[in-house]
């Protein structure tokens, strides 16, 4: 019977520390999405009114799909700073050390601390693998239409392609609406050499049969340091290039769910394209991000359960410079590992979670037992 009884006050206990945790979390994250979208839209207002942006467009297509944006980018910092608020003010109600002085082990305590945290990360990896991209295109396709800025900077001026090994695109003058370049041109090489190159004016992509076309073309070969030019009518070129691949790649892909990315990176590997570090970072930030909450989870636990002098303020001073810190090393890992190759990318991007593992690891030892 003390056994049963000893089970159900452990219980109470999970459920008593799982309301407080998902409690705090959800009342800090709506107060912030609230707050982060006054501000938002006054900063966005003049835009909005100078281009006549629909009430409800703003509403349901931007800030409806703005909001998912912003829980994923930052559920790990307020996780964090949820079990700071409220373990800290537990600890300093005394209310930890009568936890432990029942014969509750830390460890134990910690249950439904990683239990919370796992609801938070399944449904943060919920959004960034399945609902996220979708709503990324909702949200781009707007701002592209109502924002200034975005309008001015779509497209590059000049735009460089490999579609295949040796395989060049450049592309100049690009109309995303009329889906039409003023100058395109495909340059082949081997082993280092050009061998031909064609180019056009005023191309064209079709949509249904994407392919890219042309009224007049020119061919010029190359052969034994000779030059052999050929003029041409009614081009129709083979090479796979989209019209969504000539934008920001890295914009592309947010808007891609799992399967569509994976499938995006191995055509782009059979292109041999320069660009596949960047699609690669995106596949892993997707996973690396939710499951950093159970790290922060369980720096925030360890280190906001011991009461001290400072109370609540010193456990959010410590614990937000860590946290800080830990995102802008995540940045810094994730624009690093643009620029690496694709087998150093996954190294890079987790680095930051393996280190504040370590961290974790360090106050749960050092915690109050």
């Amino acid at each position: 019977m003390k056994f049963n009884l000893s089970s159900l006050k452990v219980k109470k206990l999970d459920r008593y520390i799982i309301k407080k945790f998902l409690g705090t979390y959800f009342f800090t994250i709506s107060l912030l999405i609230v707050i982060v979208v006054i501000f938002d839209y006054s900063e966005k207002f003049e835009d909005f009114m100078e281009l006549n942006a629909p009430v409800k467009a703003i509403i349901f297509d931007y800030y409806v799909n703005f909001i998912p944006f912003f829980f994923t980018q930052f559920s790990g910092l307020i996780t964090f700073i949820s079990v700071i608020l409220f373990t800290s003010k537990m600890a300093y109600q005394t209310e930890i050390i009568a936890i432990l002085a029942s014969g509750v082990s830390f460890k134990r305590m910690l249950y439904p601390y990683i239990l919370s945290s796992a609801v938070i990360t399944i449904l943060s990896l919920s959004l960034n693998l399945y609902i996220l991209p979708n709503s990324n295109v909702v949200r781009m396709e707007f701002e592209a239409k109502y924002r200034k800025k975005n309008q001015r900077n779509q497209y590059d001026d000049y735009i460089f392609r490999q579609v295949k090994p040796g395989t060049f695109v450049q592309i100049r003058g690009y109309n995303r609406t009329k889906r039409t370049a003023n100058f395109f041109v495909v340059s082949t090489y081997n082993k280092g050499e050009l061998i031909s190159m064609v180019s056009a004016s005023n191309a064209e992509f079709n949509d249904k049969t994407k392919h890219w076309t042309a009224k007049e073309y020119i061919n010029r070969k190359f052969e034994d340091g000779i030059e052999n030019l050929v003029k041409g009518e009614n081009l129709d070129t083979l090479i796979n290039l989209t019209s969504q691949e000539l934008g920001d790649i890295e914009n592309y892909a947010v808007t891609l769910d799992r399967g569509d990315l994976n499938n995006f990176i191995d055509e782009q590997q059979a292109k041999g394209s320069d660009m596949m570090s960047l699609l690669f970072v995106e596949k892993q930030k997707r996973l690396a991000y939710p499951i950093s909450t159970f790290i922060l989870t369980i720096i925030g636990v360890s280190l906001s359960s011991r009461k001290v002098r400072g109370g609540t303020g010193l456990h959010m001073s410590i614990g937000i410079a860590l946290c800080f810190s830990y995102i802008l090393l995540m940045k810094f890992a994730e624009e690093y590992a643009k620029s690496l190759a694709s087998n150093g990318v996954m190294i890079s991007v987790w680095a930051p979670n393996i280190l504040y593992l370590g961290i974790a690891m360090y106050l749960y030892k050092k915690a109050p037992k």
